[in-house]
């Protein structure tokens, strides 16, 4: 349902209607007036919780790659499961996010910003319009309360975005003046208690792209446990939301083979709690598609899919991650001495052998790499898929990729790369909600229902049916070996080592979706653990040349810099958060 009136809320925002404040640190440029009561009926306030929505994928026309809400440069190539591919010239403002060496003065920063705080202020906006068409008695007190929880559970998400990148934010909600907010003042109950109001919601919301009851209790749990490490509520809530449904009703549950997740086709599939949704070919010249997420595809040279560019270039530690012994992960951390044989220096006509140790099957359906099928493209053919393979490594990106086959159907054939896709970005998915009660599990200290709930994942990603396959249909495209956690000692015998194995669970199920470094920091281990990823990367022939040479992070990298701009704009009332 994401943008069927989108150019309506262009409109609108060009205008003024959506957010009326006097400082463009919302990204809002009041260039007129239309009178709220204009948008005050069902069918005005449904058009501007369309705008709302919007805002989910963070670009929505005005914003750029930067504020993908599918977070593939903070979540991802921050927390070193990604790198940023292409070449070293190709937007280089990554560069130093990657290198943790950013400054306020980044403009992916200051995009992100924007992009959270327009969406912020179409959310005050509805807010506003349903309390004048309440009072002029065009919608009834039952509509009012499903816009009004919409709109507060929105609005809990995008602070909850901000929030994730810097903590120390100004919340803003509809009789705030831009003007004077500031962002030192408490926030986190504030933003739980607009995530509390989206769990008020009927599970059918009639649309699948809308929030619900289940949608709301799953993000209102996952703020629980990065802001307050309120394990013990967030698992009340959780347990009743695995239970739950999709926003059109139907039913959530693992789905049986793991590479089924990230075909198009299944985008609203059943492990899709909840997806952002994108549509193609529909007169937008693709900018209701996947724009986020448009250069995270393989170079195109050879036989390749897309028409760019080459970004979101899996690291090195992140494959050898699915490393497994006796079918189990090496969490000990060896998988880095056994790395994951690649074709570094190879060119496509040099032979090359793949690696033909024991791994985990989810790393062919994360990852392209050479020798192995990918989707319906053929074999991957190793570096001329790759822009810069001395910049950006030797792997390509997938789990957000078309198959062939969907070309023009799910792929834009209107603008410049069929880049542009159908593909929504999976912002909830059921493996996610199990990890997360699997987590509170293990702080609760139930370690068994822990063990349970990660083998539930680890059994689907050893059905052999869902295995990547050679070109006969039938024989495993590499060694695959994998099994699930034995009913007695270690991982699960200590909470310390339960908390090891969820991490890396976590790692290996949801890798290059977004996670990560979010992850990280919830545990409290961002430092630790990606201080010893990049010493690792450091030795590989790409990762010890421009990518991270100088690399190193420190206690102030769990957060990024608030924008300069902003505080400029702010008139003092922003301030730095380091």
């Amino acid at each position: 349902m994401k943008k069927n009136h989108n150019l309506f809320i262009i409109i609108l925002a060009v205008l003024g209607i959506v957010g009326a404040c006097k400082s463009d640190f919302l990204d809002v440029k009041p260039k007129g007036s239309l009178s709220g009561e204009v948008l005050a009926t069902e069918k005005g306030i449904n058009a501007l919780l369309v705008g709302a929505y919007s805002m989910l994928d963070g670009v929505s026309n005005s914003f750029g790659w930067e504020a993908a809400s599918s977070n593939w440069v903070f979540g991802d190539i921050r927390g070193m499961v990604s790198n940023k591919g292409t070449d070293a010239g190709d937007q280089p403002d990554i560069n130093p996010i990657q290198s943790f060496s950013e400054t306020s003065t980044n403009s992916y920063l200051n995009g992100k910003w924007r992009s959270v705080y327009e969406a912020v202020a179409r959310c005050n906006s509805i807010i506003k319009v349903t309390a004048t068409a309440l009072e002029a008695g065009s919608i009834t007190q039952a509509q009012a309360d499903v816009f009004l929880q919409q709109a507060r559970a929105l609005r809990g998400w995008y602070h909850f975005e901000a929030w994730r990148m810097w903590e120390k934010i100004p919340y803003v909600d509809e009789n705030t003046d831009a003007t004077t907010v500031k962002n030192t003042d408490p926030v986190v109950d504030k933003i739980l208690a607009d995530l509390t109001e989206g769990t008020k919601l009927p599970e059918n919301m009639g649309a699948i792209g809308r929030f619900n009851k289940t949608v709301s209790q799953v993000l209102l749990a996952k703020a629980m446990m990065q802001m307050k490490k309120d394990y013990a509520g967030a698992l009340t809530i959780l347990n009743t939301a695995k239970n739950g449904k999709k926003p059109n009703g139907d039913a959530i549950g693992l789905s049986a083979k793991y590479g089924d997740i990230f075909d198009i086709a299944n985008r609203n599939g059943i492990e899709a709690v909840y997806t952002v949704q994108y549509s193609v070919n529909d007169g937008s010249g693709g900018n209701n598609a996947g724009s986020g997420e448009v250069l995270n595809f393989p170079y195109k040279s050879g036989g390749s899919p897309g028409g760019c560019c080459g970004f979101f270039s899996p690291t090195q530690e992140f494959v050898n991650s699915f490393r497994t012994s006796g079918g189990l992960p090496l969490l000990d951390g060896t998988y880095n001495t056994s790395p994951v044989v690649n074709d570094y220096g190879l060119t496509p006509a040099q032979p090359f052998t793949e690696d033909a140790g024991p791994l985990d099957p989810r790393l062919d359906w994360s990852v392209g790499r050479r020798g192995i099928p990918y989707w319906d493209w053929g074999i991957h053919t190793g570096s001329d898929w790759i822009r810069d393979q001395t910049y950006a490594g030797p792997y390509s990106p997938k789990k957000q990729v078309y198959k062939k086959s969907q070309e023009g159907q799910y792929t834009d054939v209107t603008s410049w790369t069929s880049g542009y896709t159908a593909n929504g970005y999976r912002m909830i998915r059921y493996a996610d909600v199990l990890l997360l009660i699997a987590e509170c599990e293990i702080e609760a200290g139930s370690l068994a229902n822990a063990r349970t709930l990660v083998n539930q994942i680890r059994a689907r990603a050893a059905n052999p049916a869902g295995f990547v396959k050679e070109a006969d249909g039938t024989t495993n495209a590499a060694n695959y070996v994998i099994n699930q956690y034995p009913a007695t000692g270690a991982p699960f015998d200590t909470k310390e080592n339960a908390r090891i194995a969820l991490r890396m669970e976590r790692k290996l199920e949801l890798g290059q979706e977004g996670h990560r470094w979010f992850d990280l920091n919830r545990w409290g281990v961002t430092v630790a653990e990606l201080t010893k990823v990049l010493n690792y990367e450091k030795t590989t022939q790409w990762g010890k040349g421009t990518i991270y040479k100088d690399a190193a992070l420190g206690p102030e990298d769990v957060t990024f810099p608030v924008p300069q701009r902003q505080i400029d704009l702010s008139n003092g009332n922003i301030v730095q958060n380091r």
